[in-house]
């Protein structure tokens, strides 16, 4: 029974990481997709590629999702708790995509585990989700729109006296650039959380001690389920990304898509922080677009995303709560 709990919670784990890379896939490439510097295609095989190789440049976001958040659980209601944190995230990741709603993968496994963790007893390192999760929920969004802001008028000065059609051409090309990156560092952060959940679920069935490096094999398996979601793509959210909030150009494009890469390539590097990549690149196409003028964002849209956001963590850890509630009368 504890080995077969264990390969339904990985494979859980995994389907997680699928709808992860199907629900963030718009993240990666929405950008380019709607500028035309890239055809969906070609966009989507390239951020495929790209989450793979993401996945494999470091440890640090995963080594905080499996040990500084909750306590890690023991024994089959341990299980149960990761079971649980895991339904609770793909159910919101579901409803989020079925709506077209850019809401945080990130943040639903984050709300799962708390809420999971809570129904089943284990401790939950408040500090650890307040420094790693909450903060980092409020600051990066902020700093994307700065940031955003702030790249975009940097290259409206650099290029002000360029041939604007000959200006556009080049930064489409410059686009399949700042794409992969985003895609690389949507690999190296949310490959990561997954891979920090099997590691636990690992721990908890005594294959793995405490602290030990991460399996190769779990790498992998990790790195080609959020390939494999994102080349399935999430068109939903792609237009809403893509379109709804501002009609992009291939300037503003980049711009949007360096400024959300970096952002992610700093807190995964620095500060092990395990942000959303949705948040990233949605404040950075708001700071970008207010360049245009601050009314060219549609706000509106805008404020149902940023809506989405806050009540995401909520959401996913009531529905774990209760997923837990129904595992445990069933099988604990």
């Amino acid at each position: 029974m504890d080995t077969f709990a264990l390969v339904v919670t990985i494979l859980v784990a995994l389907f997680f990481t699928y709808t992860n890379g199907f629900h963030d896939s718009a993240n990666a490439i929405a950008t380019s997709v709607s500028t035309r510097a890239l055809t969906p295609k070609a966009a989507l095989a390239m951020a495929a590629v790209m989450n793979l190789a993401g996945a494999f440049l470091g440890s640090g976001v995963a080594k905080t999702v499996s040990e500084g958040l909750i306590e890690t659980p023991e024994g089959s209601t341990g299980m149960g708790i990761l079971f649980a944190a895991l339904l609770g995230a793909i159910t919101w990741n579901l409803v989020t995509w079925y709506f077209g709603l850019p809401s945080s993968s990130s943040h639903a496994l984050f709300g799962g585990m708390v809420g999971a963790a809570l129904a089943g007893g284990t401790q939950v390192y408040w500090d650890g989700v307040l420094e790693k999760v909450i903060i980092p929920m409020f600051v990066s969004p902020v700093v994307g729109l700065v940031v955003g802001y702030l790249v975009m008028t940097a290259i409206m000065w650099i290029f002000r006296r360029a041939n604007p059609h000959k200006a556009k051409r080049s930064f489409r090309i410059a686009q399949t650039v700042s794409a992969a990156g985003m895609a690389l560092g949507h690999g190296l952060q949310d490959a990561q959380k997954t891979m920090g959940i099997v590691v636990m679920a690992l721990v908890i069935a005594d294959v793995e001690d405490y602290g030990d490096p991460i399996p190769v094999w779990v790498k992998i398996a990790c790195a080609l389920m959020l390939s494999l979601g994102t080349y399935a793509g999430g068109w939903r959210i792609m237009r809403t990304l893509g379109r709804r909030i501002i009609e992009l150009d291939p300037p503003q494009g980049f711009a949007a898509e360096t400024t959300g890469a970096s952002i992610m390539f700093t807190t995964a590097f620095l500060f092990k922080a395990p942000i959303s990549t949705t948040h990233a690149i949605t404040s950075a196409i708001m700071g970008v677009g207010a360049t245009k003028r601050v009314n060219a964002v549609r706000w509106g849209v805008a404020k149902n995303i940023v809506l989405g956001w806050f009540i995401t963590m909520p959401a996913a850890a009531i529905v774990a709560a209760l997923a837990f509630g129904l595992v445990h009368l069933a099988f604990l």
